[in-house]
């Protein structure tokens, strides 16, 4: 489980490891992302708290949304433009 920093809000936190990850490659462009109940698990926070990550993210281009089937990654936005 990540180190967070439990003084301050959570799902800026989760989204910049989220984000650091992506960047990484460990999930590659229309692969499915793992789901926020998975998320809550690994970094031992509410549903809630990674769904708010998860929906920056999309916010951002990293991530894409599929109803019914769930995020899928989009790719680095840096590289979309």
């Amino acid at each position: 489980m990540p180190d967070l920093d439990r003084s301050r809000n959570l799902w800026p936190q989760i989204a910049d490891d989220l984000r650091r990850r992506l960047s990484a490659g460990e999930w590659k462009p229309g692969e499915r992302f793992p789901g926020t109940v998975a998320l809550a698990a690994e970094y031992g926070t509410a549903q809630a708290t990674t769904q708010k990550a998860v929906v920056a993210l999309r916010a951002e281009g990293w991530l894409r949304l599929e109803v019914g089937q769930g995020n899928y990654v989009s790719g680095n936005p840096s590289d979309l433009r």
